[in-house]
């Protein structure tokens, strides 16, 4: 993996959004099935908020400005589904209006 990724994904960490800071609490610490998330981790040349390699599942949060890029998304969800991830996609406000129930999505894709 090249450098530069892995330091960017540390400073990504190091700078986290309100919202990734929010699920990040919730998926931490394996309080979802006994289950180990990993943030902003390098994966294939790109960067995930979260994923879960014992499940292949990858969490992205979106804000506004994932309303241009959806051809992009949906090319990079493409790549990850074609090496057996699950992508689940959320929206900024989603997790902070529905915290519950974004987390329940998750409980049960993993479970």
């Amino acid at each position: 993996m090249p450098f530069n990724l892995t330091k960017t994904a540390k400073s990504l960490r190091k700078n986290a959004t309100r919202v990734e800071t929010i699920l990040w609490s919730q998926l931490r610490d394996r309080q979802i099935g006994n289950l180990k998330f990993r943030r902003q981790q390098p994966i294939d040349g790109f960067i995930v908020d979260f994923v879960c390699f014992e499940k292949k599942l990858i969490i992205e949060l979106d804000g506004g400005q994932h309303a241009q890029a959806r051809e992009e998304d949906r090319k990079r969800d493409n790549s990850f589904t074609e090496k057996g991830y699950t992508v689940l996609r959320f929206w900024n406000n989603e997790v902070l209006e529905n915290l519950t129930g974004v987390l329940e999505v998750i409980r049960r894709k993993c479970l």
